[in-house]
């Protein structure tokens, strides 16, 4: 056994010093004991108290944590450059590699039901998955790629499966930290950094143009916090828009959106911590000062009811006026998507002017109806109308379309959606009382309590992310510092009739300051 010490950032070997011995052999018979539960070569070496080699632990570690039997722990801290060296040949020691992965499945494009597999080899047709996005300030945009099977060269022409579209690989590099490496081929099990892809984005699949497939995508969760941004100077508004883009494309949990009504600019994220790092990058990398409302939850409209609603929108201003008359149906959307539908026969409507109808009703989502959350889950389904040959026009038919949508979507029963939260808290057993009486209060639902370790429970549940604000403080108050917690988005769920008065309520304030 070895110690490494880090001085600035630097990692020096050397002996272990006497007064951790006994700890560092402690922890090691640890290690060896635990191994010799799932490996019958260390047990019987550990029994007959033989030496067992630094080779046959990392051989047996490996095998365990490919079998998720154990995990690693490593200590360290990033900033300082502590730790980061033994992490590192850890994940080369102990992670599994290409071979390991095995075949990676995609779906035909043409039959979901049909399953292509790709192996991981350069023999392979070529097949990668994009995961990241970087807009880097001297090279542009680059997609990194983990390359499943085949080979990609600079200069080759691949398909993007997602989108059905080819793109150009213009230059192909390997990112050593801050260094660029510039190579001329890349194959089965690398990652690489592209540059020169025009429409790929997290998630999409690039291929073979002959033999194409679909790979699994990333799942992206929900944003669930939001806050409203704006800039210090009215001059920084073109380039705030622009460097929120860039981030939007580089995360995908990351959204922004524009409230017309009010043209406001609302970005949303998968916590605090997540926006306030948005925010401090648009200073930083783009050099916008921006100002930050207090976070909000992000809360959803819909509508619980199909409803069917006519509106005829006249307007004369002395010259040309306007007209556009519609009967339009709204109702619950399963699917969670927004669906729109023209069932206009024998010209009721110019066709011309039904893509304006559906931007109208497109752009009420984005505001809001209730306040100004996104309205989702509903399918709107155009029916008859009406146009005058000299009045009607895009701007009128668009007009009605969203107050037509506004006037039916009031009358549909329409409810506000929450965000929920799975929660999982690790707590001694003294605590568990306190813990479990706080999480009902916050209008969590306990799913399951099972021991953890001795001592300690575990506590599965879900609660409403608008209770979970200042959990973390709550919990290492009522347990002494001594429970955790973790929690994840879940799903959205419909809002009790109480806590919606008073969200809506503080929205209509909101609006109206």
């Amino acid at each position: 056994m070895k110690a490494y010490v880090f001085e600035d950032g630097v990692r020096r070997e050397t002996e272990i010093p006497e007064e951790y011995m006994e700890s560092a052999t402690e922890w090691r018979t640890n290690l060896l004991e635990k191994l010799a539960d799932f490996s019958d070569e260390i047990a019987e070496l550990f029994l007959s108290d033989e030496e067992i080699s630094e080779e046959l632990i990392v051989r047996s570690t490996r095998e365990c944590i490919l079998r998720l039997l154990i995990t690693p722990v490593y200590c360290g801290a990033a900033y300082q450059n502590v730790g980061i060296q033994p992490l590192l040949d850890a994940v080369v020691n102990f992670m599994p590699n290409p071979i390991d992965k095995g075949k990676a499945d995609g779906v035909d494009l043409q039959d979901q039901e049909v399953i292509h597999s790709r192996y991981p080899s350069v023999n392979e047709p070529f097949a990668g998955l994009a995961f990241k996005i970087i807009n880097d300030p001297y090279v542009g945009q680059q997609t990194f790629i983990r390359i499943y099977s085949g080979v990609l060269n600079t200069g080759d022409t691949v398909y993007n499966a997602t989108t059905r579209k080819k793109e150009r690989v213009s230059r192909i590099m390997k990112i050593k930290a801050k260094d660029r490496i510039e190579i001329n081929s890349a194959g089965s099990g690398d990652i690489v950094a592209l540059v020169g892809l025009k429409n790929t984005w997290t998630g999409h699949t690039l291929c073979d143009i002959e033999k194409p497939l679909l790979l699994e995508t990333v799942r992206v969760p929900e944003p669930v916090i939001s806050v409203k941004v704006n800039t210090k100077s009215r001059k920084d508004l073109g380039k705030l828009h622009s460097s929120l883009r860039k981030v939007s494309l580089e995360d995908p949990s990351f959204t922004v959106r524009t409230i017309e009504r009010t043209a406001e600019t609302v970005i949303a994220g998968m916590g605090e911590l997540h926006l306030e790092i948005i925010v401090d990058r648009l200073l930083t990398e783009f050099g916008v000062e921006t100002e930050v409302s207090k976070p909000s939850v992000e809360y959803k409209e819909t509508i619980t009811q199909e409803v069917t609603h006519e509106l005829k929108y006249v307007k004369q201003s002395g010259g040309k006026g306007q007209y556009a008359h519609m009967i339009l149906r709204i109702e619950p959307n399963a699917s969670g998507k927004f669906e729109f539908e023209s069932r206009i026969t024998g010209g009721a409507i110019p066709s011309e002017y039904i893509p304006a109808i559906q931007k109208g009703i497109k752009e009420t989502l984005n505001d809001g109806v209730l306040a100004d959350f996104q309205v989702v889950n509903i399918k709107a389904v155009l029916l008859d109308g009406s146009f005058h040959d000299v009045d009607s026009s895009e701007m009128a038919f668009k007009i009605c379309a969203s107050k037509c949508f506004k006037e039916s979507f009031r009358k549909a029963s329409p409810i506000l959606l929450e965000p929920i939260m799975k929660v999982d808290i690790a707590t001694p057993d003294e605590y568990i009382g306190d813990i479990t009486g706080d999480f009902n209060r916050r209008r969590g639902r306990i799913e399951g309590i099972r021991r953890f370790r001795k001592g300690s429970q575990k506590i599965n549940g879900e609660a409403p992310l608008m209770e979970l604000f200042g959990y973390a403080t709550a919990v290492r108050t009522l347990s002494s510092g001594r429970a955790n917690y973790s929690m994840e988005m879940h799903n959205y769920q419909p809002m009790p009739a109480k806590q919606q008065e008073e969200v809506l309520k503080e929205a209509a304030e909101r609006l109206k300051d």
